[in-house]
Protein backbone atom coordinates (compact mmCIF):
# COMPACT_ATOMS: atom_id res chain seq x y z
CA UNK A 1 0.00 0.00 0.00
CA UNK A 2 2.71 2.16 0.83
CA UNK A 3 4.72 1.68 -3.01
CA UNK A 4 0.86 2.82 -4.25
CA UNK A 5 0.56 6.14 -2.04
CA UNK A 6 4.35 6.61 -3.49
CA UNK A 7 3.53 6.48 -6.57
CA UNK A 8 0.33 8.14 -6.74
CA UNK A 9 2.33 11.58 -4.95
CA UNK A 10 4.90 10.67 -7.30
CA UNK A 11 2.39 11.18 -10.38
CA UNK A 12 -0.03 14.04 -9.39
CA UNK A 13 2.47 16.97 -10.38
CA UNK A 14 2.40 15.03 -14.04
CA UNK A 15 -1.47 14.55 -13.72
CA UNK A 16 -2.45 18.19 -12.98
CA UNK A 17 -0.52 19.39 -15.46
CA UNK A 18 -1.76 17.46 -18.07
CA UNK A 19 -5.16 18.29 -16.65
CA UNK A 20 -4.42 22.24 -17.14
CA UNK A 21 -2.83 21.43 -20.27
CA UNK A 22 -6.86 20.07 -21.32
CA UNK A 23 -8.93 22.42 -19.69
CA UNK A 24 -6.30 25.64 -20.79
CA UNK A 25 -5.15 24.59 -23.88
CA UNK A 26 -4.69 28.40 -25.25
CA UNK A 27 -2.12 28.79 -22.15
CA UNK A 28 -3.94 31.08 -20.01
CA UNK A 29 -5.86 30.68 -17.02
CA UNK A 30 -9.30 32.60 -16.99
CA UNK A 31 -9.68 34.90 -13.92
CA UNK A 32 -12.23 33.03 -12.75
CA UNK A 33 -10.67 30.37 -12.19
CA UNK A 34 -7.10 31.99 -11.00
CA UNK A 35 -9.82 33.47 -8.43
CA UNK A 36 -10.98 30.05 -7.41
CA UNK A 37 -7.72 28.65 -6.96
CA UNK A 38 -6.78 31.47 -4.46
CA UNK A 39 -10.05 31.91 -3.08
CA UNK A 40 -9.21 27.73 -2.06
CA UNK A 41 -5.38 28.38 -0.78
CA UNK A 42 -6.77 30.96 1.39
CA UNK A 43 -9.32 28.60 2.95
CA UNK A 44 -6.59 26.01 3.43
CA UNK A 45 -4.40 28.22 4.82
CA UNK A 46 -7.01 29.42 7.77
CA UNK A 47 -8.13 26.06 8.50
CA UNK A 48 -4.79 24.70 8.95
CA UNK A 49 -4.04 27.99 11.49
CA UNK A 50 -7.42 26.93 12.73
CA UNK A 51 -6.54 23.25 13.02
CA UNK A 52 -3.35 23.93 15.06
CA UNK A 53 -5.24 25.99 17.83
CA UNK A 54 -8.11 23.28 18.55
CA UNK A 55 -6.26 20.11 19.00
CA UNK A 56 -3.42 21.18 20.98
CA UNK A 57 -2.41 21.18 24.40
CA UNK A 58 -0.52 23.21 26.90
CA UNK A 59 3.14 23.01 26.12
CA UNK A 60 3.35 22.24 30.24
CA UNK A 61 0.94 19.48 29.77
CA UNK A 62 2.11 15.54 29.93
CA UNK A 63 0.57 13.08 27.87
CA UNK A 64 -1.13 10.32 29.27
CA UNK A 65 -1.33 7.28 26.81
CA UNK A 66 -4.51 5.19 26.84
CA UNK A 67 -5.01 3.09 29.41
CA UNK A 68 -7.11 -0.20 29.95
CA UNK A 69 -8.95 0.11 33.48
CA UNK A 70 -12.25 -1.84 34.51
CA UNK A 71 -12.90 -3.64 31.27
CA UNK A 72 -12.92 0.06 29.58
CA UNK A 73 -10.12 1.77 27.40
CA UNK A 74 -9.83 5.04 28.41
CA UNK A 75 -8.54 7.39 25.68
CA UNK A 76 -5.04 9.37 26.23
CA UNK A 77 -5.33 13.07 27.32
CA UNK A 78 -3.35 15.84 28.89
CA UNK A 79 -2.52 15.81 32.42
CA UNK A 80 -1.81 19.17 34.09
CA UNK A 81 1.53 19.83 35.04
Amino acid sequence: MLRLAEILLFLTPFALFILWRVLAPSGGLSVRFVALVAGALVVLFLTLIWYRGVGSMSPHASYVPPTYKDGRIVPGHAAPP
